[in-house]
Formats: C-alpha cells, sequence, structure tokens
C-alpha cells in the first residue's frame, strides 16, 4: 500500500482512483463498511482505491484545543487500511489555510486535479469544506461537472454497544473513557490498542516480583478509566497476554498517569526503549489502595490470574 503526506507526494503520473475521505479514527465497523466499498467499487473498475483523512483532527485547528483523544494514530490506521485492501492512503496536513477552502475547491484541488477520482464513497453525513459547507448532495452535483459517480453509504451499524446506540467514534471514546473495552472491542472488531514508547518509571513493579513496561503513550491517546485490564502487550513482533494497570498508582502516592503492561509469565525482559502496542481486552477491576503490601500482592496475583484466564478464553474461541 502507498502511503502519502501532502498532495505533492501523490505521484505525477496518477491516473483514475475510486476515494473516500474522513478522519476514519479507530477504522471501526462503521468505517470499514466504507471503506470496504470503495476497495470493492474500485476493482469492479480496475483502478486503485485511495482513502484520503487529516493531520491534526480538523477540530484543532477549526476550535484550537478541542482535539478528540484517539483511537488510533495515522500509521495505525493505515495498517488496518492495508487489511482492508486499500491501495493509498493520503494524508492531508490540515492547516488553517486548508481550512478556507470552499467545498467546490476542496473537489477540484484534492478530488479532481490531483486523485482524478472516478467515484467517490461517503456516508451520508460526511461534511467538508470552509465551514463544513458541503455536503454528499453537493458532491454529487459536481460530480456531473467533472466526471465521478457519488455513492453513499448506510452506516447505521448498531449492537449492544452503548445500549443500542450507533457505532460511531465519539461512541467509542465514551466506551473507553468509562473502562468499558468490551463494548469498544465491539465497534472497533477488534481490542482497543494504545502504543507508545516503554521509559523507566518507578520501577515498583519489579520491586514487587511483577515488573511491567512503563508505556510513555502518544498525544491525544484515548486512554482508558483507570483500573486494571487483562489484554496482551506487543514487542518485537511478538504478542504476548498482559495485566495492565492504568493511573496514578495511589498506593504509592503517585500523581502521573501511567500505562503499564505486565507480561504474564514472561522473565528477564528488556523492552526500555522499543515501540510497544498495549491491547485492553477486558476490564479485571478498579485502581484502589490497599492496607498492607501483603494485601496488595494478594491483588495483584489475583490480578494476573485473571488477566490469564481472560485471555486464554478469547484465544481458545
Amino acid at each position: 500500500m502507498q502511503r502519502w503526506r501532502g498532495l505533492e507526494d501523490i505521484p505525477q503520473d496518477w491516473g483514475r482512483s475510486v476515494v473516500t475521505i474522513g478522519s476514519y479514527d479507530g477504522v471501526h465497523r462503521g468505517h470499514q463498511l466504507i471503506v470496504g466499498r470503495t476497495v470493492e467499487r474500485a476493482r469492479e473498475l480496475g483502478v486503485p482505491s485511495v482513502v484520503v483523512t487529516f493531520d491534526p483532527h480538523p477540530s484543532e485547528v477549526v476550535r484550537p484545543g478541542t482535539h478528540p483523544p484517539l483511537l488510533a494514530p495515522h500509521h495505525r490506521r493505515g495498517e488496518l487500511m492495508a487489511e482492508l485492501g486499500v491501495d493509498a492512503v493520503l494524508v492531508l496536513p490540515f492547516t488553517a489555510e486548508f481550512s478556507e477552502l470552499s467545498p467546490a475547491e476542496f473537489i477540484v484541488k484534492v478530488l479532481v486535479d490531483k486523485l482524478h477520482a472516478s467515484a467517490v464513497i461517503e456516508g451520508p453525513n460526511f461534511r467538508f469544506g470552509h465551514r463544513a459547507a458541503g455536503n454528499v448532495a453537493f458532491l454529487a452535483e459536481l460530480g456531473a461537472t467533472y466526471d465521478y459517480e457519488v455513492e453513499v453509504i448506510d452506516l447505521y451499524v448498531t449492537g449492544a454497544a452503548g445500549g443500542g446506540e450507533p457505532f460511531s467514534s465519539t461512541l467509542t471514546r465514551r466506551l473507553i473513557a468509562e473502562g468499558d473495552v468490551d463494548g469498544a472491542a465491539e465497534i472497533l472488531g477488534r481490542p482497543h490498542r494504545v502504543e507508545g514508547v516503554v521509559v523507566r518509571g518507578a520501577q515498583r513493579g519489579r520491586e514487587l516480583g511483577y515488573p511491567t513496561a512503563n508505556v510513555e503513550t502518544l498525544p491525544h491517546t484515548a486512554i482508558p478509566e483507570d483500573g486494571v485490564y487483562a489484554g496482551w502487550l506487543t514487542a518485537d513482533g511478538e504478542r504476548m497476554p498482559a495485566a495492565i494497570s492504568v493511573g496514578t498508582n495511589p498506593q504509592f502516592n503517585g500523581t502521573d498517569r501511567t500505562v503499564e503492561a505486565y507480561a504474564i509469565d514472561r522473565v528477564g525482559l528488556d523492552l526500555y526503549g522499543l515501540h510497544v502496542a498495549v491491547d485492553f481486552l477486558s476490564y479485571v477491576r478498579p485502581q484502589r489502595t490497599f492496607d498492607s503490601i501483603e494485601s496488595l500482592l494478594e491483588a495483584i496475583a489475583d490480578d494476573v490470574k485473571r488477566s490469564r484466564d481472560l485471555v486464554a478464553a478469547y484465544d481458545a474461541r
């Protein structure tokens, strides 16, 4: 899959393509419907499929300070798009100048002049251009002028998550913030992932016999509510069952909020400086303090057992 950063990265000889545009944060099951149809239509027409997305999130430029927590960084979205069969991902730097483009200017600059769109696939609520003035009706109207078709995909996907609300990135963020990683996984179609570099912490886990990878998460990452979770730690391509702690470590009067993962039944791991991924499978318990180190150790041992069992049960499905 090709990855482009900005319009200038698109090959000069790029021909016709089928395009979809959006933030696509999380590439959840609703997004997958649109992207999947984009790939399918491209194959029907015998041309490449292209996903266009933005960095930073448009809200941060239009309303500074409102950047939403991210469900997936751009490199992860690219991996997920590649798994769906996408041929190219174009990340457009979203600047104040870019936000001033009218809907018509956006269409000509991106879809017509650079991507030579044969078809554009979108959800019914797609908005674009200055002040989000453009919609799918306007997109289709200009399609008659610039020789591209528009197909609108119904995004109304629901499940038990969120009490039956339609799947969306906003709902997924809310569930993660509440610690409902099971509900988030239903929407995403996979466990929620947090990434970052392993840094040195207070090393109390090592002193207690449970050394953890202290993950310095990427900016704006959507981090679950404080508590203990079962999941996986992936490092150097190896996926290991893990007990994960999120919070400030109140047992030792901590103040910094951290994500720490203990790789279950692994000894002698040296992960410092590595970029790792932490996948959240299930909530185990809230974060709390204990009246003694012995009580804390008993709780950690139970956390590890429950996490081991939850991961094993999931893998056995």
